[in-house]
């Protein structure tokens, strides 16, 4: 598969990208990476985007993620290997990535059990990381970006 456009080798791609980028960097320190690599893994596996997968399943076992937490993300729900607490920031991911496919958007419960678990600055910072994972995926799957070829640390780099 070919990508069919490089949105970055645009004057107005690479806006976008920065800015992007700097919501990102704004994200980070309120939530631990390993985290936020799930979350951002679990929205691209809905999404279908390929780039998105294979980036943050390196960038999670870059950081130290294990083989099988990565391989049970999708399986997240009859898993044993997930904390509460990550438990509740994978369901804000999938419910407010399929929100065409739930009336309400988000549950109710869904966002009990993440303000049991997630301080207020991290309530931000999962909606907004979930809100741009979703806005990444958008990019990836409409411009076919493949997975396969990312390597760790890119993401960083594009920071700089």
């Amino acid at each position: 598969m070919e990508p069919r456009f490089d949105l970055f080798a645009t004057e107005t791609g690479t806006r976008i990208g920065k800015r992007t980028a700097a919501v990102t960097a704004a994200i980070e320190p309120a939530l631990p990476k390993s985290l936020r690599e799930l979350v951002c893994l679990r929205a691209s596996q809905i999404n279908g985007c390929g780039f998105c997968v294979d980036a943050h399943a390196k960038e999670a076992a870059a950081s130290g993620e294990s083989a099988l937490r990565l391989g049970l993300v999708a399986a997240w729900r009859e898993s044993t290997v997930f904390t509460d607490a990550e438990r509740a920031a994978l369901a804000l991911a999938e419910e407010g990535t399929r929100l065409a496919d739930a009336h309400q958007g988000v549950s109710d419960e869904t966002w009990a059990r993440v303000r049991e678990h997630y301080a207020d600055d991290q309530v931000a910072a999962l909606v907004g990381l979930v809100a741009m994972i979703n806005a990444a995926n958008r990019f990836g799957v409409i411009l076919r970006r493949p997975g396969g070829s990312y390597e760790p640390g890119v993401f960083a780099a594009l920071r700089d």
